[in-house]
C-alpha cells in the first residue's frame, strides 16, 4: 500500500523542481538589429554558430540612426550601423558603445551614367543623394574638402540608401553617396558609374561598427562574450564564402544575384577593433567635430570598450 504522506511529498518536491528544469531550458533570446545593407549580413549566419540555450532574432533597420536608438533604448541588445550615428550618440552622452567592428568599405560614390559626372569636383552644383547622420555623409563633406569645395557647393537631397538606385535612374537626383549593394545594381545595370571608393581619407575603410549599451556591458558581460563570439564566426564565414553570402544577401535584401556578386570586392565584414579602428573612429569623431556635426568629441575612453574583442583574439 502506498503511504499516502510519502506520496504527497515527493509529489510535492517534484512540482517543486520542475519550474527549476523549465528555467534550465529556457532559451534566451539575443534581439540583433541589423541595417537593410550587405553590411549588415553577418546576423543572418549567426544561426550557424550559435550555442544551444541561445537564439538570435535579426531586427532590421532601414537607417543607420534607428539602429543606434534601438540599441539607446534596449529594443535590441546589440546592433550594426556606421561609426556616423554612434559618434552622434556618444556626443551628447548617450550610453552607446563600440564594442567591435562589423564591416569596412561598402561605399561609393555613383552618378548617373550619361552624366558629365567623373570626379567629386563635377559634382559642383549638382543634386547628390546622401542620407543625413551617415558614415556616408562625413566621408564626402572630407572629400569635398579635399578638393577646395563643401556642401555648399552641391544641392544635397535627403534619400535613403534603398531609394538611391532608383531615384539616380528616375533622374530625380545625378549622383549619390551610397551603401552596398546599391552601388552595384547601378553599375550592374548600366544606370550609373562609378566616381570613387572615399578611401583616400584619414578615416581610412572604416564604416560600420558593432554596438551595444554600457548597461549590458556592465550588467551580462557573459552574454556579451557569447554573441561576440557567434559575431566573429560568422563574419568570418560569410568571407569565406563568397557564394553562400551572395546567397543570403538575395534573399534578405530582395537583390538580383549579379549586382550582390558586382559587390563583394567592395565589403569587408570584420569584427576585429583595435588601435587601427581607434585611431580611425577618433579621426572621424575629429571631422564630424570640425563640420560642426557634433558640439563635442565623445569620451573615447567610455566610447570604446576593446576587452571583448581582445578575448575573441585569443581563441583565434
Amino acid at each position: 500500500m502506498i503511504d499516502r504522506r510519502k506520496f504527497m511529498a515527493g509529489a510535492g518536491a517534484a512540482m517543486l523542481a520542475a519550474p527549476a528544469i523549465a528555467r534550465a531550458e529556457q532559451t534566451t533570446i539575443i534581439k540583433m538589429g541589423a541595417l537593410k545593407l550587405i553590411h549588415s549580413i553577418a546576423p543572418y549566419f549567426y544561426d550557424k554558430f550559435t550555442p544551444a540555450g541561445y537564439q538570435v532574432e535579426v531586427i532590421p533597420f532601414e537607417s543607420p540612426s534607428d539602429g543606434k536608438n534601438a540599441v539607446v533604448t534596449k529594443s535590441v541588445d546589440f546592433g550594426m550601423f556606421g561609426i556616423a550615428a554612434a559618434t552622434l550618440g556618444a556626443a551628447v552622452g548617450e550610453p552607446i558603445v563600440v564594442i567591435a567592428s562589423a564591416c569596412n568599405k561598402g561605399m561609393a560614390v555613383i552618378a548617373a551614367k550619361n552624366s558629365s559626372i567623373n570626379t567629386i569636383k563635377d559634382l559642383k552644383g549638382k543634386r547628390v543623394g546622401i542620407w543625413p547622420g551617415s558614415t556616408q555623409e562625413v566621408f564626402i563633406l572630407e572629400r569635398l574638402h579635399m578638393e577646395g569645395m563643401s556642401v555648399a557647393d552641391i544641392i544635397p537631397v535627403r534619400v535613403f540608401f534603398s531609394d538611391m538606385h532608383l531615384a539616380l535612374a528616375h533622374g530625380d537626383i545625378d549622383a549619390y553617396v551610397g551603401a552596398e549593394p546599391g552601388p552595384s545594381v547601378s553599375l550592374a545595370s548600366g544606370v550609373g558609374k562609378l566616381v570613387e571608393y572615399p578611401y583616400g581619407t584619414a578615416m581610412g575603410p572604416l564604416n560600420m561598427i558593432f554596438g551595444a549599451h554600457r548597461d549590458t556591458l556592465q550588467g551580462n558581460p557573459a552574454l556579451v562574450a557569447v554573441i561576440l563570439d557567434i559575431h566573429r564566426k560568422a563574419s568570418e564565414y560569410a568571407m569565406k564564402n563568397p557564394t553562400e553570402m551572395v546567397k543570403m544577401a538575395v534573399a534578405k535584401l530582395g537583390q538580383k544575384p549579379d549586382a550582390i556578386a558586382y559587390s563583394l570586392p567592395n565589403v569587408e565584414l570584420t569584427w576585429r577593433f583595435g588601435p587601427t579602428e581607434i585611431k580611425e573612429a577618433e579621426t572621424y569623431a575629429e571631422h564630424m567635430l570640425a563640420l560642426k556635426q557634433i558640439k563635442r568629441l565623445p569620451d573615447f575612453a567610455t566610447f570604446f570598450d576593446t576587452r571583448f574583442v581582445e578575448a575573441a583574439e585569443k581563441k583565434v
